[in-house]
Order: C-alpha cells, then sequence, then structure tokens
C-alpha cells in the first residue's frame, strides 16, 4: 500500500498566553520533525502548525502525548486537514465587511444537534454567531476581549472541544500549506 503525504494544520490551544505554557515555536517544530513529520513550518506563537503526514491515525494524541513528556504538561491539540480548512473559510456565512474580522471556532467534533439547537437563539448584543457541524463563526462588533459567546463558553454549551483563531491566521495557514 502507497500512502501519500497529507497536508495538515495542528492547533494548540492555551500555549503562550500569559506567560503559562511557554513553548518556543523552534521546539514545537523540531517535536513535529522527530514524530516523523514533515515540511514542518510554525505560524506566530500561539501554536499553529503546518505538516504533511503519512499516517493520519491519532495526530492529535500523538503530538499531545508528546508535547506532554517533553514539557511536562498537558495541551489540548486539534488537527485539521488543510482542505478541511480551507472549506472552513470558504463556508463562512458573514459577508465580506464582516468575515475578515471574523473568528473561527474550530470543533474537534461534530456538537450533538439537540445541543447546537439548544445554543441557537441565544443573543448577545454585538455578538453575533452561526454554528456548524465543524465550526462556530463568530464576529463581535466591539471584538473578542470581553465577548460572552468566547471559546470555554461554546464548548460548555456543545460539550465539544474547541480552539479559536481569526481569519486572517487561518487563511495564512491554509496559504502555507499549499
Amino acid at each position: 500500500m502507497n500512502l501519500r503525504y497529507e497536508k495538515h494544520i495542528a492547533f494548540l490551544r492555551g500555549i503562550n498566553v500569559g506567560g503559562h505554557k511557554k513553548l518556543k515555536m523552534a521546539d514545537l517544530k523540531l517535536l513535529f520533525e522527530d514524530l516523523g513529520f514533515e515540511n514542518v513550518s510554525t505560524y506566530i506563537q500561539s501554536g499553529n502548525v503546518v505538516f504533511s503526514a503519512k499516517n493520519v491515525k491519532n495526530l492529535e494524541e500523538k503530538i499531545s502525548k508528546e508535547i506532554e513528556k517533553r514539557f511536562g504538561w498537558q495541551v489540548p491539540v486539534l488537527v485539521k486537514s488543510c482542505g478541511g480548512v480551507d472549506k472552513i473559510l470558504k463556508a463562512c456565512p458573514f459577508k465580506e465587511t464582516k468575515k475578515t474580522e471574523a473568528y473561527f471556532m474550530l470543533l474537534a467534533a461534530p456538537p450533538k444537534i439537540e445541543l447546537m439547537e439548544a445554543i441557537a437563539n441565544l443573543s448577545y448584543p454585538e455578538e453575533e454567531f452561526v454554528i456548524m457541524p465543524q465550526c462556530v463563526y463568530m464576529y463581535y462588533k466591539n471584538g473578542a476581549g470581553k465577548a460572552k459567546l468566547n471559546n470555554n463558553f461554546i464548548e460548555k454549551k456543545l460539550q465539544v472541544a474547541a480552539t479559536t483563531r481569526n481569519y486572517r491566521t487561518l487563511a495564512k495557514l491554509v496559504e502555507l500549506a499549499k
């Protein structure tokens, strides 16, 4: 069986925030290379890694376990195919003027329909969201800093692990992967 390399993007959650879980991107790149991944590159300090992998089974688990082994702490890791991230970007329901200021809450798994329906009608002034099985699209008129509909809130309500990135970051990662 001839396996071909597939391009993926790993999103690490909660590193290099407020002085906690400090991880140099050079060390992260080396960790990915040591795991046998190829064409590894990182983008900004928030834990975004573009890489190629032949065997795509349990990528999140492999990466997470290796981080814990080397650095002594756990980090939630979400891995999406480059094509999957590109589709998420293209499916953004916001108009072009809001799209480039939108945030994309990437979901580790599709949430249960009843949980999606339970929060679909929530309303917070100056905050808009659209829930899809792979992503919650967020727009914060006054910025994400004090938003009520934040990553932790949505994770709790949907009972699914998630990590959030802005439009520019996702677009750049897809560009790097191509």
